[in-house]
């Protein structure tokens, strides 16, 4: 049986403990192994988060105690930036991270600025995303001054720093105070950004304003279509990864803003789910057969209602396809359901289940079946 892949075991171990511990050895500021030796030796039953911190704290006993004198010590050990003339996907390595963790624990309080500049370097190694965060919910103003100076920073790295850091929602990162009204201005200056990794960034944290503010997003991509400061094809794919989350729940602005009619004239004359009575863990065949009076762009997803633990249901959102549908033509589409059994993220339960033909974001059809 293959051995089960553990991210904390290919993030953090004695390679690249020992690679951290090199570089600052290289810059005469440590020597590595006994600084190696001291992680590797508390580290294995360690979780990932737990790792960085215990990196960190180790590194503390590494480091001069004074942090200007830290500070100058961090920047002789890095390494040279990320290359600077790539546009995406150079997340740097993950092991930079306790760096982030050091600042925030030694240089948040008394050396607010120095950390600040602290962050600004070592993002151009590895994201500060999360160690951002704490500068943030402690020192707010300045955190947004300066994060105002690094929207125009040569460094792409940087740039989505502001975007990535100030995320409603940042999977896994601590909660900020830090609101829509003080961000999006942020935006404003960053969606034109040429590189990927920046506008990814950007779409996401739109998307996560459309959990509290949705009218505010199609706002802000209606009038950034109006400033022309992006290419009309980037603009394109940030609006759609935008309102990704309004398109899932059928929202009507977000098609409507996209270009797709909640109220196009689409005939359904097939929508089944073949067999209606499936084992979990099997899979089903979903189809269907439409037609469109016009012409007419069209967004077509099932939604399931799944019975939950409690009996009740609860829907979730499936991709069928999204097309450029033509006026008289059939169109038939299908694709094979998997009812994944034992998910770590999601539990089937047995019960009655309804599927739902959902077109620009309008149920046109419902059918049931059942789940053994």
């Amino acid at each position: 049986m293959a051995e089960r892949f553990s991210l904390k075991d290919h993030l953090f171990n004695a390679t690249t403990v020992g690679q951290l511990g090199a570089h600052f050895e290289e810059a005469g500021v440590f020597a590595a192994a006994p600084f190696v030796d001291e992680v590797m030796g508390q580290m294995a039953p360690l979780e990932l988060k737990a790792r960085i911190n215990l990196i960190a704290d180790v590194l503390a006993n590494y480091l001069p105690d004074d942090f200007p004198a830290a500070a100058q010590a961090i920047v002789a050990a890095l390494p040279p930036p990320l290359d600077p003339t790539l546009t995406d996907d150079d997340f740097g390595h993950f092991i930079y991270a306790p760096l982030g963790v050091y600042v925030e624990n030694h240089g948040l309080e008394g050396h607010r600025d120095l950390g600040l500049d602290m962050l600004e370097q070592i993002t151009q190694r590895f994201s500060m995303e999360y160690s951002i965060r704490t500068f943030l919910n402690r020192w707010q103003d300045a955190t947004l001054e300066r994060m105002q100076d690094w929207v125009h920073h040569d460094h792409y790295h940087v740039r989505r720093l502001v975007s990535e850091g100030t995320r409603p929602k940042l999977p896994w990162g601590q909660g900020i105070s830090v609101t829509s009204a003080q961000t999006l201005p942020l935006l404003d200056q960053l969606h034109g950004d040429p590189t990927r990794f920046v506008t990814r960034s950007v779409a996401n944290h739109l998307n996560d304003i459309t959990k509290k503010d949705p009218a505010a997003v199609i706002a802000r991509l209606d009038a950034w279509q109006q400033a022309g400061k992006q290419r009309e094809t980037e603009l394109n794919w940030m609006r759609k990864h935008a309102l990704r989350g309004l398109i899932k729940a059928g929202d009507p602005a977000a098609m409507i803003h996209l270009g797709y009619r909640p109220d196009a004239p689409v005939h359904l004359s097939r929508c089944s789910i073949a067999p209606d009575t499936i084992a979990r863990g099997g899979s089903a065949e979903v189809a269907m057969t439409l037609t469109v009076d016009q012409d007419a762009p069209l967004i077509i997803d099932y939604m399931i209602d799944f019975v939950k633990a409690n009996g009740t249901t609860a829907p979730r959102t499936f991709k069928l396809k999204i097309l450029d549908a033509k006026a008289g033509k059939p169109v038939s589409l299908r694709k094979m359901h998997v009812f994944k059994d034992n998910a770590t993220t999601f539990t089937l339960y047995p019960g009655a289940h309804q599927l739902h033909a959902q077109i620009n974001g309008r149920v046109v059809a419902t059918v049931p079946f059942t789940l053994t």
